[in-house]
């Protein structure tokens, strides 16, 4: 949904900020006061393509910004989370700038971005592969862009035939299907390569495996290394250690006994003396302890030079490992583990060719399957579809337009079945049919996606729709009923209206005056939202023109309480 939309020195627009809301939002004003430049700002949202003569004379650039309520929209989050784009608080804030002699940038969410992002996440195109509603659906003369995509027609006829889910069903077992045929095509690309690849991977894994490694062993073998290199120094401090604590004439053990021994001789004296004597004794028998098992540990390490000759050349052929694979034992293991697997891949590339075959063949009866039940289902649902739009657009007075779906059977398998769907008309019953793209008037297509909204419904994503030129031609009882039909997608949605027809206008849950404000040098546009009071004299405007009456007055406020019964 729109919350809100700022433009600034764009076209006659100096200083603009619009707060929208749920349901109905009613655009209004005189011939001329600046709508279409409105309209064209909200395109620029959607990805229009922009140019510095838009720029309000005199100032160095133009920015037009909308920030919109996204938070039951999933599908957008994803989308904008996929480009590494936060979206806090589920708000989507988008800003065009254009600057003159530069081209425009654009922003989503304040990360700067392209144009086509920007496409991808507000565009009203509706993608072929998935049910992603547009953000924003713009409708009206040269904006009609969604029902003249033949894939939004599509995606329309399975939402109303209740064909989607197997769609979707369809769709993940074709994209799994043509990602077998890549496989196989990767497979048997290039039989030297592979040979080349599987003698390289095997040079490799021999390599890793001729050493035969331990988890751990890099580091396990750096402190041996070092002990070894170091024998003579541990040998000499254990000899030192010896010495001082035991063996010497003046060690800290004969120094010991000589105390204890004094010690006994007192213990006559003060036979309590012997409890202190105890600490001693212990720690005489630490020392003793600590002295053998220096030098059972001196005596254990091998000062063989062979031996270290061969743990350091071990340990070079390690280094040299490392440098190719990780640099870790750790590392070069995983490395070794995927060399197996892939060689494993390889030199099964045969037998899993035949394996994918397989499986590719028992897809391609499935899908044929799924499609040609899609296609039976809606032939069925695009004639329901037709004659229901038909009637609806009998309702708004539009006679002698037909409205079809044509639903042709494909020689080939695509990504959504085998059905080409086009929406089609006829201006009469002796003309021939014509695909939606040939009509000329906004306002006919306006009221072709209107009546296919109130019989499709608006999905179960909520969007924004933005109406202009639906009321083109149209008054009295049918301006009602177009009004009534609005109201009524506006129910859950967002639905901005464009209009000139106080019947429609009366149906708004919220209404905007759109004015043009002269200035010393130049004029601007104004947009303010109408209170209960004002709202009646713009209807009243809009029924009698400039010169409001008491019967003008009288009727808006008729149209007012209609519309709320």
């Amino acid at each position: 949904m729109l919350l809100e939309l700022k433009v600034s020195n764009f076209a006659i627009i100096e200083n603009l900020h619009i707060v929208f809301k749920d349901g109905l939002n009613i655009l209004s004003g005189e011939t001329g006061a600046g709508k279409s430049v409105l309209l064209k700002s909200l395109s620029l949202l959607m990805g229009g393509k922009a140019s510095s003569d838009t720029i309000r004379t005199g100032a160095q650039q133009a920015t037009i910004e909308g920030s919109f309520d996204i938070s039951k929209r999933p599908d957008i989050q994803n989308a904008l989370q996929d480009m590494g784009i936060e979206a806090d608080e589920d708000i989507l804030i988008v800003r065009r700038v254009l600057s003159t002699g530069d081209k425009s940038k654009v922003y989503l969410n304040g990360s700067l971005s392209t144009l086509n992002s920007l496409r991808d996440i507000v565009s009203p195109l509706v993608e072929l592969a998935g049910h992603s509603a547009p953000l924003i659906e713009m409708t009206g003369q040269h904006e009609n862009r969604n029902l003249m995509s033949k894939h939004y027609h599509l995606d329309l006829l399975d939402q109303y035939a209740g064909t989607w889910d197997k769609r979707l069903l369809y769709a993940e077992k074709y994209n799994r299907y043509n990602a077998i045929f890549e496989e196989i095509k990767k497979l048997e690309s290039d039989a030297k390569q592979k040979a080349q690849r599987l003698d390289f991977l095997i040079y490799q894994r021999d390599e890793i495996t001729n050493l035969d490694l331990s988890p751990g062993e890099d580091q396990i073998l750096e402190v041996e290394v070092k002990k070894l290199k170091n024998s003579s120094r541990i040998g000499s401090f254990v000899d030192q250690a010896e010495s001082a604590l035991y063996t010497d004439d003046d060690s800290a053990v004969s120094r010991l006994n000589a105390i204890l021994k004094k010690g006994q001789e007192l213990l006559t004296l003060d036979p309590q003396l012997a409890a202190k004597l105890d600490n001693l004794e212990q720690a005489k028998a630490l020392i003793d302890e600590s002295v053998f098992e220096l030098r059972q540990y001196a005596e254990k390490i091998d000062a063989d030079p062979m031996k270290l000759e061969e743990m350091e050349s071990r340990l070079s052929d390690l280094r040299k490992l490392q440098k190719k694979y990780g640099s870790s034992v750790d590392d070069i293991l995983r490395a070794l583990m995927e060399m197996e697997i892939e060689i494993a891949n390889l030199q099964n590339s045969e037998s899993r060719i035949d394996g994918l075959k397989k499986e590719a063949a028992s897809l391609r009866k499935e899908l044929e399957t799924l499609a040609a039940d899609l296609h039976q289902r809606r032939q069925k649902g695009a004639e329901v579809l037709a004659d229901s739009v038909n009637a609806e657009l009998l309702d708004l007075n539009m006679k002698g337009v037909i409205f079809h779906v044509q639903v042709e059977k494909l020689d080939h398998l695509v990504s959504t079945g085998l059905s080409d769907v086009e929406f089609m008309s006829q201006t009469s019953a002796k003309d021939i049919k014509r695909p939606l793209a040939k009509f000329a008037s906004g306002g006919e297509l306006s009221r072709i996606l209107l009546s296919l909204k109130r019989v499709v419904g608006s999905g179960h994503q909520p969007r924004t729709y933005l109406f202009d030129e639906v009321d083109t031609g149209v008054s009295g009882e049918t301006a009602e009923k177009v009004g009534r039909k609005l109201k009524t997608i506006a129910k859950g949605q967002q639905v901005v209206c464009v209009t000139h027809l106080p019947q429609v206008a009366a149906f708004g849950d919220i209404h905007f005056f759109i004015q043009k404000s002269p200035q010393k040098e130049s004029v601007a546009m104004v947009v303010s939202e109408l209170k209960r009071k004002d709202r009646v004299q713009e209807i009243a405007r809009l029924i009698s023109g400039e010169k409001i009456s008491k019967t003008s007055l009288a009727h808006a406020e008729q149209l007012l309480a209609e519309a709320k019964a």
